[in-house]
């Protein structure tokens, strides 16, 4: 009798402990990625910000205006991935948003995979499907582990890779489909879509916007030094305000569907279908009592700033939109769940330079690299100093030149030493316009790189597996790629530099912290507050300065 008193007496102090635990933990997480958003934008527009959104999380929440993306590929697979595994790439294994696959040198994207297939939509072999090639856990796999699968994770993205890798190995990811402007997931994480995904595909939000135009929303005053947008083109001016959308057919067609994603259209609809999804799913109102996780990573910022640079009045008007898109997510939150039980995070995957021709303007020493004409090059320069054609493999995307591949089978047979072509290489690319650095797999191997930030920045970036024989770093203010717009990828601060911004009150201390964060500290700190254990390649640390 006594001992089942003592083992009644112990179940109901264990359930009252379980009880508090919950009643002390957030009932949903929700985690925003801005794709492509420098933390210079979010401090240079701040006064403009309305009441609700980023200023919202900056008065309300921790940020950290010294937060970055400490890897040194800043590419939009490489920085989602780190949000919630907590990893670098060398452990993650996710080196690029494309890399060369070592056995078949093909090349192969982020989150392919033959194996599964889109649901209801066209699926081409390059299309991303599942987290296959992640090679760690994330926050909401150690959730859902520890929960015995009870807690839900749900993503949405613009673009696959910012769901899946969001997503992890249990969540279940949706993504924009560009030739339908559907949100689909894949036979990955379910059979058939469950029916509050078939009514809100059934309604058509996409379409509305047909025939509508992107104008400024503030007064012209509001913008006075930002860069002008790109001279009217053969096009008749439609690549700059008013941005309109249609389609040269006349007709709802997949040129209508991918221009959405450039302006706010594409992120309206992204939080509409988040917020279809808390309904669907009933998030931060699990029936289990434990944590949910809502993932949802906002695209749009980082096609604005591709084609029209972060110093463009198009990109400054995009984040006041997307500020006040925002808001009404926050309001919807607090009228669903209620925000004292709602924890946020927002950050971005990588920021952004500025355009070269901008940069150059204001006297930097700036420019643009040829990938495909710096890769032939080298080509041709080994080939002549090793009398072997073909010792170069190529790189994965000439606009993101880090990894260059070399033949390894091709060098054995012909009785060269890697680690001797690897230097002739990296002697010919140090002598080309806009190359600043240049790593080796040998130097890696050896751990021979000279330790500064920069080095450490690409070991990180470098997975043994998979990355190239050949780390190529620009000049700040270069990048590889022709023609115009700008792009991301390098180790400098422009394009590492994110927002970081924490808010849950019953959890998170509010204030301006100006000490050295990183990306890869969310997840850590989020697992210590849901009292789970650190995704499995996690290397960041407790942000404890900001916790109660």
């Amino acid at each position: 009798m006594i001992k089942k008193l003592s083992l009644s007496i112990f179940a109901a102090a264990a359930m009252a402990s379980a009880l508090c635990q919950a009643a002390d933990q957030p009932k949903l997480v929700v985690v925003l990625v801005v794709d492509g958003l420098p933390n210079e934008q979010v401090l240079r527009y701040r006064d403009q910000f309305g009441q609700g959104g980023f200023r919202r999380l900056l008065d309300q929440g921790a940020w950290f205006s010294n937060a970055h993306q400490a890897h040194g590929i800043t590419v939009t697979a490489v920085g989602h991935a780190a949000v919630l595994s907590g990893a670098y790439p060398y452990q993650h294994g996710v080196v690029g948003n494309n890399w060369i696959d070592p056995v078949t040198h093909a090349t192969t994207y982020c989150t392919e995979d033959p194996a599964y297939t889109y649901l209801g939509e066209e699926t081409r072999p390059s299309d991303g499907t599942s987290p296959s090639r992640l090679r760690v856990s994330t926050l909401g796999d150690e959730l859902r582990y520890a929960s015995g699968e009870r807690a839900k994770v749900v993503t949405v993205s613009g673009k696959d890779r910012g769901a899946i890798l969001l997503a992890g190995k249990t969540g279940t990811a949706y993504m924009y489909m560009d030739k339908s402007g559907n949100f689909a997931s894949s036979s990955y994480y379910m059979q058939a879509h469950p029916a509050w995904v078939q009514r809100f595909q059934a309604a058509r939000p996409q379409d509305r916007y047909y025939g509508k135009s992107w104008t400024p929303l503030l007064p012209a005053a509001a913008y006075a030094g930002d860069a002008e947008e790109p001279p009217a083109s053969a096009s008749g001016g439609r690549n700059r305000f008013p941005f309109s959308y249609y389609s040269e057919s006349g007709a709802l067609d997949a040129s209508y569907y991918a221009r959405l994603r450039v302006g706010p259209y594409l992120d309206e609809l992204t939080l509409e279908f988040a917020r279809a999804a808390v309904e669907g799913e009933n998030l931060g109102r699990n029936p289990a009592g434990v944590p949910d996780v809502l993932g949802v990573s906002l695209s749009s910022h980082d096609y604005v700033n591709h084609a029209f640079g972060p110093e463009s009045r198009m990109s400054h008007d995009h984040l006041q939109r997307l500020d006040r898109m925002l808001a009404g997510f926050f309001s919807y939150l607090e009228q669903r769940v209620g925000m004292d039980n709602v924890m946020v995070v927002l950050t971005a995957d990588h920021g952004f330079p500025n355009v070269p021709e901008f940069a150059h303007a204001h006297h930097l020493d700036a420019g643009r690299i040829n990938g495909d004409q710096l890769v032939s090059a080298l080509e041709r320069h080994l080939a002549m100093k090793f009398s072997v054609p073909g010792l170069v493999l190529g790189t994965a995307s000439p606009n993101v030149l880090p990894n260059i591949y070399l033949d390894h089978e091709l060098m054995a047979k012909s009785g060269l030493k890697s680690a001797d072509v690897e230097q002739a290489a990296s002697q010919f690319l140090l002598q080309q316009p806009g190359v600043n650095e240049v790593y080796t797999r040998s130097q890696f191997e050896a751990g021979a790189a000279t330790p500064t930030r920069i080095a450490t920045l690409m070991r990180r970036a470098w997975n043994r597996q998979v990355s190239g024989d050949l780390m190529v770093v620009n000049k700040p203010n270069w990048f590889p790629g022709s023609g115009s717009g700008t792009s991301h990828g390098s180790p400098y601060s422009y394009d590492t530099n994110v927002p970081l911004m924490i808010m849950g009150k019953r959890w998170i201390r509010p204030g301006a912290y100006g000490q050295y964060a990183e990306v890869v500290d969310i997840a850590p700190t989020l697992a210590h507050l849901l009292r789970v254990r650190p995704p499995s390649g996690a290397e960041g640390r407790v942000l404890t300065e900001t916790l109660r």
